[in-house]
């Protein structure tokens, strides 16, 4: 039984991951602090033995520091995310995504656990060429934009593991995450294909920002946490970045006709600018599609769900949730005055 960190565990991604570690028969500890994840996407794991949750922030390295050098592996997820909360929060974003991070990987690389960073497909930037490769050149908008706020601290999370990596023999791996779907997920934050659902199921009008050509490429997470494992279980994945995702592309307006049809709903398809969506000079990028021939020479990974299909789970799951609500709450999170006893220090 390997002991297993998951910062952010109990976020969308974050709670398959801990669910498919258990089932490998991992020893799994989370530490978040529901600022986006919820307590709902752990809750039927609470009375699992192998299974710990800390309500916790990563900007606490006092609390993250037993938890680090108790475990062999830390998939370090936990960030700011969507691209609501980013504009709304923009200090939040540099200072969870940069200095928490930044405990992280000290804490790893003090104690040599082997740690998957999760990076975003923002790294890009506004680049066109297509699809992305990881060793790309990356462009970027005016920090007068802190839209772009996001996209530079995960770029910097990964100079960070990279440094740490090559200075300190840190076995590190990065993972760029694209799009990523499937139940749990959220749309407060922007999240598109959630929303979509919400709307379509509710007979609300399903709201596309912009002229909806812009295209993107949408993975399962069932085969993103797939991909995950195969990285970290695979020693010639250290030291690199890998795409993670699904290259299969979609124009946003089509995904919300895809959506609706799914759904059997009536409800109408809205277009709204940017500018009312977000904010004035607001930049989105047209296109972003992932190259994963690194990955899938190093490990084999392949998705394996088409868009349909997680789309329909998407449906399925969220129609379920709002008739049956999940009953709370997790009884198994411990306060951080009884962290050091909890893991035995």
């Amino acid at each position: 039984m390997r002991k297993v960190l998951v910062t952010g565990g109990a976020g969308f991604i974050g709670s398959h991951l801990c669910e498919a570690l258990l089932r490998r028969g991992d020893d799994v500890w989370v530490m978040d602090d529901l600022s986006t994840g919820r307590v709902q996407n752990i809750a039927h794991l609470a009375n699992r033995k192998t299974f710990h949750f800390i309500e916790g922030t990563i900007l606490d390295s006092e609390s993250l520091h037993p938890l680090v050098r108790q475990v062999d592996i830390v998939f370090h997820l936990a960030a700011a995310v969507g691209v609501q909360k980013i504009i709304a929060a923009p200090v939040d974003t540099v200072e969870i995504n940069i200095l928490g991070s930044l405990n992280v990987l000290n804490l790893a690389a003090r104690y040599r656990k082997l740690c998957l960073v999760a990076s975003t497909s923002e790294v890009y930037g506004k680049s066109t060429k297509y699809p992305f490769n990881e060793d790309d050149d990356v462009v970027y908008g005016p920090t007068s934009k802190n839209r772009w706020s996001y996209a530079c601290s995960k770029a910097i999370d990964e100079f960070l593991g990279l440094a740490y990596h090559g200075t300190q023999d840190l076995p590190v791996v990065i993972a760029r995450l694209f799009n990523t779907i499937g139940p749990r997920q959220t749309g407060r934050y922007g999240m598109v294909l959630p929303r979509f659902v919400d709307q379509a199921l509710r007979g609300e009008p399903i709201t596309v920002f912009g002229d909806g050509r812009q295209t993107r490429c949408f993975a399962d997470v069932s085969d993103v946490v797939r991909a995950l494992l195969l990285l970290v279980d695979n020693p010639g994945a250290i030291g690199q970045v890998f795409n993670v995702g699904n290259p299969e592309e979609v124009a946003i307006a089509d995904l919300a006709r895809l959506v609706k049809k799914l759904a059997g709903s009536n409800s109408e398809i809205c277009f709204i600018p940017y500018d009312e969506a977000y904010q004035p000079g607001f930049e989105d990028m047209q296109r972003r599609i992932p190259s994963i021939a690194k990955i899938h020479r190093l490990v084999g990974y392949q998705p394996k769900l088409k868009l349909r299909e997680s789309i329909t789970r998407v449906i399925e799951n969220r129609r379920a949730e709002l008739t049956e609500p999940v009953t709370l709450p997790v009884t198994t999170v411990l306060p951080s005055p009884s962290l050091r006893a909890a893991v035995g220090e």
